[in-house]
């Protein structure tokens, strides 16, 4: 007898079928002696569609909402029949024993195959598979310790629960406000109140009124003294107040009231959760939340160097320690060599700052695998992103870092001021970060320091002069780390929910910049109030992280759905409002003869149809990488064929060919291939959907 493993992707099922010894490949599983490996694609199966729960569905009607399936239907995808028969029919072999669960180890892996087995039919034992990474190190541990199926069926009701709560909530919701207001509209428990974050945080900005302020500098003993008031409050909002006190400052010698030394330790930053990780990378590097997930994913299921990336703890369970050689050894490349070394010639203990069992739960931080790195197989992108988890890996093994902290109190004619300075004495794990920032006022050499209670001759005092600042928009980054705070969505949804708002158009980007689009101010105008909070939705993540935990029944939690869903839709039915698109151009669309919509979409400008049913879009701007040769701004790419150019915000432009002419002069020439791989992603993202995931849902509405 054999056991049949079901793997989530191709990739990863190649890898355990290689380690359990299965040659025989076929185009839908892998075969050896004891087991049969197989995969699933993603998701094979999906909760049914309203049309198949009765007739009545097909057409977008109010009267038919909400609509509340007494029993749940699945359904098999179109696109994937062929692998879910070819898994079934595994599933049944007389010679298959048991499943083993081999899907991603959380959530919504447990999903993909529990609906896979449950649309099979199957009545066979259940093993789990339950590792954080994927090499064969890893693989052959995980299968010497398999858990029972039984363990997590909690697990499965939690991801049964999230899967039909967000059909109940956002295809009826959608329905509604789509039948009520003439338009596509669309809403969710986690989208809507995150676009209604990005309005609020609009609204502030808006109505932010800038004040003038102003402060007194000083130097003296070769450092600066700055002026105090009350609380330690440096800032003078009075100009009349600031400028008597600068007349007392004036021609006067200081006195030195107080010297203050103390030694300070810190220790390194966390290690990366993949919240943290995707925030970072955004900061530094600009990168997307999903394409921080996306590079992050390829390291652990291609290169297999990095550990599961969909975790929310940033901390290490206490039997990983006796490994954390082994991982320093396999990072041990390139720039990593020294410090590398350095680790390795002492002995490696865990401790409370990066090792507790209580705060790991499905998963444990990033951190590097026990496989050996190869940096020239990684592309310039995913060296990033290794590199910031290598680095920051390190800096949790190494000792703290050490600095001085000086602070000289003084006085002139009655009013106080403050110098500080920071003598670095030892970088500890500073030295595995390079780009870690300077600490404020760091000195190599201090100067000598004064004696308390003399007078010292100081320059004429200067007068500081600033604004108060709004609150900044939201990047991806900073978004997604509020979503987190705010108890919005999982370390794996997020990104798609952002990515969703801008496919949407309830979203654009003013370069890093996030703003909320004409038709989100609307939406969100017209979706009921209870919606849009925050709260709700991170009140109904705890109750699902309960289910998965055990101590919360989801039939109760289904039933919380169902009573908030019919509120909902009866507050839609009953709401005033209107929607009227003001993004609407002159030109026809050249399928349906409706006038065209000018949206701003995540990757640059596009002219949509109005009309969901004839789905016509055009792409008529790029967002580039290349630069501007005069302001070195990001370029925008318009035209067709041979009329392509380039175009700045700044008024310069560029033909295509005379780029790619005074690029080869640079030196700094793209080859063919390269130019043509460029323009291909340019022309698949401007083909990609343009709505969100009721797509398909919209798309059988007559407007």
């Amino acid at each position: 007898m054999k056991q049949l493993v079901l793997a989530e992707k191709p990739s990863v099922a190649r890898d355990i079928a290689r380690v359990l010894g299965c040659h025989n490949k076929t185009k839908n599983y892998i075969e050896g002696k004891d087991y049969v490996v197989t995969w699933a694609l993603g998701h094979l199966v999906s909760l049914a569609d309203p049309e198949q729960y009765g007739k009545e569905y097909k057409t977008w009607d109010m009267d038919t909402l909400p609509m509340m399936p007494k029993q749940w239907k699945l359904t098999v995808l179109r696109k994937t029949s062929g692998q879910f028969q070819a898994v079934k029919k595994l599933i049944h072999r007389n010679d298959i024993s048991s499943i083993i669960i081999a899907t991603d180890a959380g959530r919504e892996g447990e999903l993909v195959a529990r609906w896979i087995l449950q649309m099979s039919g199957n009545k066979k034992p259940l093993f789990r598979l339950w590792i954080s990474s994927v090499t064969d190190k890893a693989i052959k541990d995980g299968f010497a310790h398999l858990k029972k199926g039984k363990e997590y069926e909690n697990l499965f009701r939690a991801a049964r629960s999230r899967a039909e709560a967000d059909w109940l909530v956002g295809i009826n919701a959608t329905r509604a406000l789509t039948c009520k207001y003439n338009a596509q509209l669309s809403c969710g428990r986690v989208q809507t109140p995150t676009l209604a974050m990005i309005a609020q945080r609009e609204e502030e900005i808006r109505k932010f009124q800038p004040e003038t302020y102003y402060g007194w500098k000083v130097s003296a003993l070769g450092m600066t003294f700055v002026w105090e008031g009350k609380n330690g409050n440096q800032r003078i909002f009075k100009k009349e107040l600031a400028q008597n006190i600068g007349k007392k400052l004036k021609a006067q010698k200081i006195t030195v009231k107080k010297v203050e030394r103390k030694e300070k330790k810190t220790y390194a930053p966390e290690l990366y959760d993949l919240t943290a990780l995707q925030k970072e990378a955004s900061k530094r590097y600009g990168f997307s939340p999903k394409q921080t997930l996306n590079l992050m994913q390829s390291l652990y299921e291609h290169h297999k160097i990095l550990t599961y990336p969909r975790t929310d703890s940033r901390y290490l369970t206490s039997d990983m320690t006796d490994t954390l050689k082994d991982r320093i050894k396999a990072s041990a490349a390139g720039p990593y060599k020294k410090t590398a070394a350095l680790l390795l010639r002492k002995e490696i203990k865990g401790n409370r700052r990066f090792v507790n069992d209580k705060k790991v739960s499905d998963h444990h931080a990033i951190i590097p695998t026990e496989q050996s790195v190869r940096l020239m197989e990684l592309s310039a992108d995913e060296r990033k992103i290794y590199d910031m988890v290598v680095r920051r890996f390190f800096a949790v093994l190494m000792e703290p870092s050490v600095s001085e902290q000086i602070r000289i109190r003084g006085e002139i004619s009655g009013e106080q001021l403050q110098a500080k300075a920071v003598l670095q004495k030892k970088a500890g794990w500073k030295d595995a970060c390079e780009d870690q920032e300077q600490e404020e006022n760091m000195m190599t050499n201090l100067p000598d320091l004064p004696e308390e209670g003399k007078q010292y001759v100081c320059d004429a005092p200067v007068m500081t002069e600033g604004k108060t600042k709004a609150p900044g928009r939201y990047t991806e980054g900073t978004l997604i780390d509020q979503m987190d705070k705010k108890g919005l969505g999982t370390v794996a949804t997020r990104a798609d929910i952002i990515d969703k708002l801008f496919r949407s158009y309830l979203l654009e980007k003013d370069g890093n910049e996030i703003k909320i689009t004409s038709k989100g101010k609307q939406l969100l105008d017209l979706v009921p109030s209870d919606l849009k909070k925050a709260e709700l939705t991170a009140d109904w993540e705890r109750k699902l992280t309960a289910i998965a935990n055990g101590t919360q029944n989801d039939q109760k939690f289904m039933k919380e759905i169902q009573n908030y869903t019919q509120a909902l839709i009866q507050d839609i039915k009953s709401a005033d409002g209107t929607f009227h698109h003001d993004n609407m151009t002159r030109q026809k669309c050249p399928q349906c003869g409706k006038f065209l919509l000018s949206v701003n979409g995540k990757h640059g400008r596009l002219l949509v149809c109005q009309d969901r049913n004839c789905g016509y879009k055009k792409t008529i701007a790029r967002l580039t990488n290349a630069r501007c040769p005069v302001c070195h701004k990001k370029m925008e790419l318009v035209g067709e064929g041979e009329n392509q150019k380039f175009i700045c915000s700044c008024g310069h432009k560029e033909k295509l060919s005379a780029f790619k002419a005074r690029k080869a002069k640079e030196g700094k020439a793209m080859s063919k291939k390269e130019v043509s791989r460029y323009l291909k992603k340019q022309q698949k993202e401007a083909e990609a959907p343009i709505n969100n995931a009721f797509a398909e849902a919209l798309s059988k509405i007559k407007l």
